[in-house]
């Protein structure tokens, strides 16, 4: 789900860059082992750590969460230490509050919209991102594979009239994160996003790759998602589908090195008083590793949220589904959930089975026998929540 680079390179000659990270606390004694000196505990409490490192130790950090906790890394970096104590602070204000009303009562809606999946459709998303030389949030392939995702979704939605497709564009990188809005008839300021990371990154068994010509395929973290969403989309606008909600899909930048797009994009929503009623984030949704079907990550999400997730599932996907845990930031639900957002994060398996050929040149979809069959379930799902959400 989340990979690690460099901010910038370091030579030894050089006087260190440091960045600050928070983490999970049940990380802290490793991680201040492995770093010894280089790592200075600012403030910590029983979920979340702030520390202060050396930029380029982050790739240390990355293994250490990678070899003992399966989590890919599962911190956050940021830009100041006081922006650092506010995640630190914040990090669990939007799981337990109660932002919406919850209802399912569009069967006739739902089931006419999920019935027209395609699996084909999906696999050509798959393949068109995987195809680029790496999607890495510096590199040129990162900025060239993010347009063809805004000019797709553009060319999805020319016909309608209440909708756009911008650059949410990001200072300190090149690649933009994306944001394809369709407005609410009724509730315009209310808000649905449905959102993951259009960025790859490769790892090199994590310990970690910056050059910008590295091949980073990322098929399932996170073309999987990117093309889960971009089905919504599709059917969305050939059904003239109008919601009574605002809704909003989203193809963050930059995730794989610490959340730094959805990091940036909910913070300006929160700055903004934008009132967003519930947020799925789909990362890596093809690789079936476990018996059940989809798995809702428990921890840093929305309680109610995720069990109005299940209902969906059980109403409409009529599959198995389970519960499981990815630790603190192991993907961009975390930074909408730190802004007092409710979020979800369905995912493709139990966390520690999870695709192990992801940072790697074989997270190909060839390595899932060419197939999105998987995918497709998370995107009959996310149909579901765009039109349980977004009705009058």
């Amino acid at each position: 789900v989340l990979g690690l680079a460099l901010y910038s390179t370091f030579t030894v000659a050089e006087t260190p860059i440091y960045s600050y990270m928070t983490i999970g606390s049940d990380m802290v004694s490793s991680t201040s082992k492995a770093l010894g000196k280089d790592a200075q505990i600012i403030s910590s409490n029983d979920k979340v750590t702030l520390m202060k490192i050396p930029t380029f130790k982050a790739f240390t950090v990355s293994s250490l969460m990678h070899a003992e906790k399966i989590r890919c890394p599962g911190f956050m970096l940021h830009e100041s230490e006081a922006e650092a104590k506010s995640y630190s602070k914040n990090a669990l204000s939007g799981t337990k509050a109660n932002f919406f009303e919850y209802t399912v009562d569009q069967e006739e809606t739902v089931n006419e919209l999920i019935s027209q999946v395609k699996e084909a459709t999906i696999v050509s998303t798959i393949n068109k991102l995987s195809g680029y030389q790496n999607r890495y949030y510096k590199s040129s392939h990162g900025l060239a594979s993010s347009t063809w995702i805004k000019d797709y979704w553009t060319e999805l939605l020319k016909s309608r009239t209440d909708a756009k497709v911008e650059f949410y564009k990001h200072a300190n990188w090149q690649q933009p994160s994306i944001i394809a809005t369709i407005e609410g008839s009724t509730f315009p300021d209310e808000v649905v996003v449905i959102g993951g990371h259009a960025d790859s990154i490769i790892s090199g068994g994590f310990g970690g790759s910056t050059d910008s010509n590295m091949r980073a395929p990322g098929a399932d973290d996170n073309a999987s998602g990117m093309a889960t969403i971009t089905e919504v989309i599709r059917i969305a606008v050939e059904n003239g589908f109008k919601p009574a909600r605002t809704v909003m899909f989203m193809g963050f930048a930059a995730e794989e090195v610490g959340l730094l797009g959805s990091k940036e994009v909910a913070a300006s929503f929160k700055k903004a008083g934008k009132n967003v009623v519930g947020v799925m984030q789909l990362d890596m949704t093809n690789f079936k590793g476990s018996q059940q079907d989809l798995w809702l990550m428990s921890d840093y999400t929305n309680v109610k949220q995720n069990e109005f997730l299940g209902t969906l599932i059980d109403k409409y996907i009529k599959l198995p589904w389970g519960y499981s845990k990815c630790g603190y930031g192991c993907s961009d639900h975390a930074s909408w959930t730190a802004n007092g957002y409710a979020a979800s994060f369905p995912f493709e398996s139990k966390m520690e089975q999870y695709n192990g050929k992801i940072h790697s040149v074989n997270d190909t979809l060839a390595t899932m026998n060419n197939s999105a069959l998987h995918a497709t379930k998370f995107s009959k799902l996310a149909l579901a929540f765009m039109v349980e959400m977004a009705k009058e």
